[in-house]
């Protein structure tokens, strides 16, 4: 089962991959010499998208449910995930990049904004000067500046 779980080139990631180059952003992907490999690295907007599944990386969303079996396992996996992605993060601000997370569940999913409205999201992040937003929570009431077009808020 494990085998067939994908770490690169996941559905999510090729959606915003193809819609952005559809918009005419350039990207470089997986760049190994930036802390959590992101999925997307833009230079010339000076940012990072990293475009996270929901389970594996603890979202607090509908798509995310703990597993009935070996919890103490997949608490520690999960967990261990959640810890790698803020210390990636920061890193990355430490380097002065910006940094965006696309969640699995603004793609598909009950809470889903869809393709459109992600991917205008994103580019209106992309040309703003936010430093750091996290994606979707259904519950955030659209802190984001850009709310009429998806649920995002930015992170303290």
């Amino acid at each position: 089962m494990m085998a067939g779980i994908r770490g690169k080139n996941t559905k999510p990631e090729l959606t915003v991959r193809r819609g952005l180059h559809r918009l005419g952003y350039r990207y470089r992907l997986h760049d190994s010499k930036l802390p959590g490999k992101p999925d997307l690295v833009l230079p010339a907007y000076n940012a990072l998208i990293f475009i996270n599944g929901c389970f594996w990386h603890g979202h607090s969303c509908s798509l995310f449910k703990w597993p009935a079996t070996r919890t103490e396992f997949w608490k520690n996996k999960i967990g261990g995930n959640i810890a790698r992605d803020e210390r990636n993060v920061k890193d990355c601000l430490k380097r002065g990049w910006r940094v965006l997370k696309v969640w699995e569940c603004a793609l598909k999913g009950p809470e889903q904004i869809g393709d459109e409205a992600a991917l205008t999201a994103i580019s209106l992040w992309l040309n703003s000067d936010n430093k750091q937003i996290d994606g979707v929570h259904e519950e955030s009431g659209g802190d984001w500046p850009y709310a009429p077009y998806s649920k995002y808020h930015q992170i303290p």
